[in-house]
């Protein structure tokens, strides 16, 4: 891959160059810094460039690097995250009005763990208001690089942009109902939407609790798994955060995919979905199953009948998080949002019981899809990414976009599995199309190896906006 820009080159290999002395952690730095000067004028992925705390970074990274000190895979490599992720004396504003001045004074534990793995963070992206659908007028809207009247993926934008346009090696985003796996797609990036629980949101700013999951958007799975394996784990911060210890994500990343149980139900890939994608999704099946996978046909129940569960669970935990600042300044808050609040405040709790039953019954459904595969394939999305306008961005919210939307990613925020998004081709207009694998409990290291296999085959992971 020397012929690959330095902008695009996987963790994987930077990180060797970093450690042999090729290439230093500033130098890297200040490419990307540059290149962020050049283009995010037009993309609009960062909120806050942290220019000097990278810079800083960068040549502490060198200097413990010469001293024989490594510190990890990620030592000297600059990354982002969503500006959800609190960070000491740097605005953490969560695309919200509201929160407009808000500097934490401690960093959260996604970014302490980044920083102690020695990663250079280069600064904070944007997203939709309070990680949610629409965004607040006085921030702006992350442009897909891939055209830009396209969607960009809706909360976590902003990552994705920069993963795909290399104004970062790897960022952060979070996935309430879908936004770790539409950015991704959207954007033609790789997304680990982890296990809930497998990731502490400790000082991540809250949409809903229940269903949140930080995790990784970057351009390859095995870096996807290097960056999980940097934040990954229990912390006595977040008492929701999983005990299980963290194992060597990439200990088998190169085994293949002989003998692995893929899951496939092709009324479930097919019904409702564009049809280059569902052709797509179906192609990066049969290319594993060439490789020694074993599909088996499963029958996946009607999810549809479920889903009007998650916006009562969604406005109601909403509701709760933003408490301090709704209804008190309603007005500040974008017509997207504030509509969302306002749905949550005119639930009972009645009502959330009742959602709270329809997602239990969806969970205890798809387990049993579970009982004879290890890993279920379909797409992450229904389509490529749709036609937008800011209007339509920035709100309020769509009443005609029916909750099918969310079919491939709101039961995995259910029922808290890891899933892996990955590029799977092009459709007909030059847009992204994505293919995801829903895994386990705690099957990051599998769905990994799965798609470092799939991508070995491929290559759709190296496609690159026309930029």
């Amino acid at each position: 891959m020397a012929d690959v820009p330095i902008h695009y080159k996987p963790i994987t290999e930077l990180a060797g160059l970093i450690r042999s002395k090729r290439i230093s952690p500033v130098e890297v730095t200040a490419e990307i810094l540059q290149r962020i000067g050049q283009l995010d004028g037009r993309f609009k992925s960062y909120a806050t460039v942290m220019t000097e705390h990278a810079e800083l970074a960068a040549k502490k990274a060198e200097q413990e690097i010469a001293g024989g000190h490594y510190r990890s895979l990620l030592h000297g490599v600059p990354v982002a995250v969503k500006d959800l992720c609190f960070t000491n004396g740097v605005r953490t504003m969560g695309g919200c009005k509201v929160l407009a001045n808000h500097i934490p004074s401690f960093d959260s534990t996604v970014v302490a763990r980044l920083e102690a793995a020695g990663a250079v963070l280069l600064g904070k992206l944007n997203l939709t208001e309070g990680a949610m659908g629409g965004y607040n007028p006085d921030f702006n809207i992350p442009v897909n690089p891939w055209n830009p009247e396209r969607w960009a993926g809706a909360s976590s934008s902003g990552s994705g942009v920069a993963t795909a346009l290399g104004l970062c090696f790897a960022s952060l985003g979070s996935d309430t109902g879908g936004s770790i796996r539409f950015p991704a797609a959207a954007c033609g990036v790789v997304g680990l939407k982890p296990t809930w629980g497998r990731v502490s949101r400790y000082g991540v700013l809250a949409l809903a609790e229940s269903l949140d999951h930080v995790g990784p958007l970057t351009r390859s799975s095995a870096d996807a798994g290097i960056v999980l394996q940097a934040i990954a784990g229990q912390d006595d911060n977040d008492p929701t955060s999983l005990p299980d210890a963290v194992p060597d994500i990439l200990a088998q990343i190169g085994d293949g995919v002989k003998g692995i149980r893929i899951g496939l139900d092709e009324g479930y890939v097919g019904d409702g979905v564009d049809p280059q994608l569902s052709q797509a999704v179906l192609d990066g099946v049969k290319a594993l199953e060439a490789l020694g996978a074993q599909i088996v046909n499963v029958k996946m129940p009607d999810v549809d009948k479920y889903l009007p569960g998650w916006p009562v669970l969604c406005t109601a935990e909403a509701l709760a998080a933003h408490r301090e600042f709704y209804p008190s300044r309603r007005d500040d808050y974008g017509p997207y949002f504030s509509g969302w609040l306002d749905m949550g405040a005119k639930l009972t709790g009645a009502d959330y019981a009742e959602a709270n039953v329809l997602r239990n019954e969806c969970n205890g459904l798809v387990r049993l899809v579970f009982q004879d595969i290890d890993v279920l394939a379909c797409p992450s999305t229904i389509a490529p990414p749709h036609p937008v306008t800011l209007e339509s961005l920035y709100g309020p919210r769509d009443e005609n976009r029916g909750m099918a939307f969310q079919r491939f990613t709101v039961p995995y925020d259910f029922n808290g599995a890891p899933t892996l998004s990955l590029p799977c081709g092009l459709s007909s207009d030059g847009l992204p199309l994505s293919l995801q694998f829903v895994g386990k409990h705690l099957a990051e290291p599998l769905l990994c190896r799965i798609g470092n296999t799939y991508e070995q085959a491929t290559n759709w992971n190296t496609l690159r906006p026309p930029v």
